[in-house]
């Protein structure tokens, strides 16, 4: 079976020197190969026909058959690394702990160790007989949260 660590030691290079980075590289049953790329400003779909044709050369179909998707990630799919969060940081994000709390705010920080986040929530304080906008930070592990997605907005 082809592993997750052969397809990443044939694009990392390529991939680095373009200027885009890997967000995933999955080997599946069957040798499914399902590759996830970004960067900065998106990835064109040209990038990855030559990410794709790349791979092709330097593996055997003779030897292994496989399957191969080469994409960015999509709209709506959950945050995996760092570098995702650094590049939404000041837009809107939902996060869904580990204990099945959703929150849902806008990113305000992140590094190796986690994120935070600002949600403005409406809020009475006590003594107050009308609701008052307040903005609450939250922090997070990355262990402590099931899936992290930014929330997209059509205007």
């Amino acid at each position: 079976m082809i592993s997750n660590e052969k397809i990443t030691e044939i694009i990392r290079e390529k991939v680095e020197a373009d200027g885009f980075y890997i967000v995933d590289v999955v080997v599946k049953s069957g040798n499914r190969i399902q590759i996830e790329i970004d960067s900065e400003q998106g990835v064109p779909i040209e990038y990855c026909v030559s990410l794709s044709r790349l791979i092709e050369q330097s593996l055997d179909r003779e030897s292994e058959d496989f399957e191969l998707e080469v994409s960015s990630p999509g709209i709506g799919q959950p945050l995996k690394i760092l570098r995702q969060y650094l590049k939404i940081i000041g837009k809107e994000i939902e996060v869904l702990t580990t204990d099945g709390l959703k929150i849902a705010g806008v990113l305000s920080q992140a590094d190796e160790n986690g994120f935070q986040l600002k949600e403005e929530k409406m809020v009475k304080p006590e003594g107050k007989k009308r609701k008052e906008l307040q903005v609450i930070d939250h922090a997070f592990n990355f262990e402590d949260v099931k899936s992290v997605k930014e929330v997209i907005k059509f205007k």
